[in-house]
């Protein structure tokens, strides 16, 4: 069956979902993009008072730019670094709107199947030559469509990782939901309220947790009975400074250094090798439990609790497509050695494309921050280059698809340590049995 004339589906409205639509565009092969949200750059929209630490350099895609231009828009000056808001209002929502995009974009639209049209996962005849079809809902109306290729980027926003030290829920985690935020939370606008004069626990060690611990210590100015907690699995606070100084990105170094000093000036109580078990409540506050070093710990008199833990990609609605993920970090396999936490500490990844992304499944891809699986270290520029390679292999430009290249600013750290001791950001001719595959 010629599935040719099919537009391709792409899934997701966030920056890299419209990336991979002005790619399209760019080769005038059609296509449908689904998001769930009430417009483009809903998720983006939940963190939109916070603050980026990539300046519009790192934000935009080359062919959204170039598709903008030829609109009359007017680019934000590089080097600015934008708010989660300011990238939809300023980027998202006028690219969108584009004659050649704005049609094909299905707002409100939550994609809950991709199979093959009549086969399940498990028929191999003729696989390849029959369209994909989607199932999605609108308003509760469930609708079908048919596609020549699918382009997965979902995200990961729509699935924290719990509280819960193993990951899964902790115990009373679902019953004091209410107490319980995931995510940056507006503490300095519409928030303010349910933190000032509370004490917050805020869980997690990453990028989102810092900026949280920031934001409720400018609170604490002006509400002196704010009591900020930082619990952290990490056995060393020191561990998430990250590169300071020497971070190529000035507003991800300053992150570490302005953590630094509110840890040193004990303005934040820090609970390292905190592995939370359970939330209860102890009268009109709460309660966690778990374990330090196989030690029980217990945190008393919390009122509120942020949680910082990362995120997991959601997989159910492609039960029926043969797709392969990584068995430890959940991410595309090929990309698993690049960026496993556990082994990889630096900031950048060698480019990569059509090849490393490709799926079992044909004309199947998963890409963005979901590409990445639970490790937290994605960046959008990485999604624009992952989605430019896959259209042009999607047209048949495999040259453009293979020539694969990405710019990305260096953390000024890496602390994983080879076998014989050495960093793995050691020169590029060490043998290779001495390194690791981090960098």
């Amino acid at each position: 069956m010629h599935t040719q004339h099919l537009p391709v589906a792409v899934i997701g409205g966030g920056p890299v979902g419209l990336a991979a639509a002005a790619h399209l565009v760019r080769k005038r092969k059609p296509f449908v993009l689904f998001e769930k949200g009430v417009s483009v750059g809903a998720s983006v929209l939940e963190w939109g008072h916070v603050r980026m630490f990539s300046p519009w350099e790192f934000n935009i895609d080359q062919a959204a730019e170039e598709l903008l231009l030829q609109h009359d828009w007017i680019s934000p000056p590089k080097d600015e670094l934008p708010t989660g808001e300011e990238l939809v209002n300023l980027y998202l929502f006028p690219l969108s709107r584009l004659p050649m995009i704005q049609p094909f974009v299905l707002t409100n639209s939550k994609v809950v199947a991709v199979n093959r049209k009549g086969l399940d996962k498990v028929k191999t005849a003729g696989r390849d030559q029959v369209p994909f079809e989607i199932t999605y809902e609108t308003n509760g109306v469930y609708q079908k469509l048919e596609a020549s290729a699918v382009i997965d980027a979902s995200g990961t926003w729509y699935t924290p990782n719990p509280v819960g030290a193993n990951g899964n829920l902790a115990m009373g985690e679902k019953e004091f939901a209410n107490r319980i935020f995931y995510g940056i939370p507006d503490v300095s606008g519409k928030q303010r309220n349910r933190y000032a004069e509370k004490a917050v626990a805020v869980v997690g060690s990453g990028h989102s947790a810092i900026h949280t611990l920031l934001n409720l210590e400018v609170l604490k100015r002006d509400f002196k009975n704010t009591t900020i907690h930082w619990v952290l699995r990490k056995q060393a606070v020191s561990d998430t400074y990250g590169g300071e100084e020497k971070d190529a990105l000035p507003a991800r170094g300053a992150l570490g250094k302005h953590i630094r000093q509110l840890v040193e000036e004990e303005r934040i109580q820090v609970h390292a090798g905190f592995r939370i078990e359970s939330i209860r409540q102890s009268e009109s506050t709460l309660t966690l439990s778990g374990n330090t070093n196989g030690q029980l710990t217990y945190l008393d008199h919390i009122d509120e609790i942020v949680v910082n833990t990362g995120a997991r990609p959601d997989f159910s609605f492609l039960r029926e497509l043969r797709y392969e993920s990584n068995t430890s970090i959940e991410s595309v396999p090929d990309l698993a050695e690049l960026i496993d936490p556990n082994i990889h500490s630096c900031g950048t990844v060698r480019p990569h494309g059509e090849a490393e992304l490709r799926q079992p499944e044909k004309d199947f891809y998963i890409v963005g921050s979901k590409s990445y699986g639970r490790a937290p270290t994605f960046l959008m520029a990485t999604g624009y280059e992952q989605v430019r390679s896959i259209v042009a292999a999607l047209c048949g430009d495999w040259e453009a698809a293979k020539k694969v290249e990405l710019n990305l600013p260096e953390t000024g750290v890496c602390g994983t340590q080879t076998d014989k001791g050495s960093t793995c950001c050691g020169p590029a001719n060490v043998e290779k049995e001495n390194t690791s595959s981090c960098c």
